[in-house]
């Protein structure tokens, strides 16, 4: 990304989270929650900022990640959010993908995704076929004949519900497909979108024997370069971090009110 595209793209940035905080501290109506002991140890104002960022995490991911990585990505992609990948598959694709959760789940086989969508995809259009409602894509990105379909997770997915996820990644590729029965590329794949347990690694061997971890997991900085290019996501840290500075005065004067 040059110069001054980044420039362009930290002020529009700035904007959105600009807009996402002033229309919550607008609209946001904190949850008659009695924590009398909590409150009276740190503060009226205290558990008011507690309950707000709990509030603002329910939908960060929609209202925050999403647009910033279709902001980002825009200069290296053609970029989508929330897009649906298709409702029909082939009955031979569902038994693939049954086939394939199975050996997983017993761990028979190893998670290998290119070999994965190379099965799907020899039985991804021929066939009876069966109706279905897969999740939407949060973030869809295509550049040449490369499609990327990617699920934006929180930072703690719990470990059970990796096999969730897998299925729906799976499942993405054959729906997609079928759909558009071109000759690309499809990639499916989860993005967290920064490392909880930083400064150490991400814990990936939570999810190890269900996901691909070269193939279907970007976490933190991998994940934000991924889209945006080299530099990404200290682009977004500088942003974010700007934003604060900039709104302190309006931030501590909202939270004021609950003291």
């Amino acid at each position: 990304m040059k110069s001054d595209t980044k420039d362009s793209t930290k002020d529009e940035i700035k904007e959105l989270l600009k807009h996402v905080l002033k229309n919550k501290f607008k609209n946001y109506c904190p949850e008659s929650v009695h924590m009398p002991f909590h409150t009276k140890l740190l503060g009226k104002d205290k558990i008011a900022l507690y309950n707000f960022i709990h509030s603002l995490n329910t939908n960060f991911g929609t209202t925050i990640f999403e647009p910033v990585a279709c902001n980002i990505g825009k200069s290296l992609y053609i970029v989508k959010k929330q897009v649906q990948v298709g409702n029909v598959i082939t009955k031979n694709a569902q038994r693939v993908i049954q086939d394939i959760m199975d050996g997983l789940e017993c761990g028979s086989r190893t998670p290998n995704k290119l070999n994965e969508i190379e099965e799907i995809m020899t039985v991804a259009f021929d066939g009876d076929t069966s109706n279905i409602k897969p999740t939407k894509v949060d973030l869809f990105l295509q550049k040449d004949d490369d499609v990327y379909l990617i699920d934006i997770k929180t930072a703690k997915p719990n470990k059970g519900n990796f096999k969730e996820f897998k299925r729906t990644l799976l499942t993405w590729v054959a729906a997609y497909a079928y759909q558009n029965r071109n000759d690309i590329s499809i990639h499916t794949l989860i993005g967290i979108p920064y490392n909880p347990y930083a400064p150490k690694p991400y814990q990936r061997w939570t999810m190890a024997g269900m996901i691909d971890l070269k193939e279907e997991l970007k976490v933190a900085e991998e994940f934000w370069d991924f889209i945006g290019g080299a530099n990404s996501y200290d682009l977004l840290l500088n942003a974010f971090e700007e934003v604060g500075i900039e709104m302190r005065d309006e931030i501590n004067s909202y939270f004021a009110n609950f003291k």
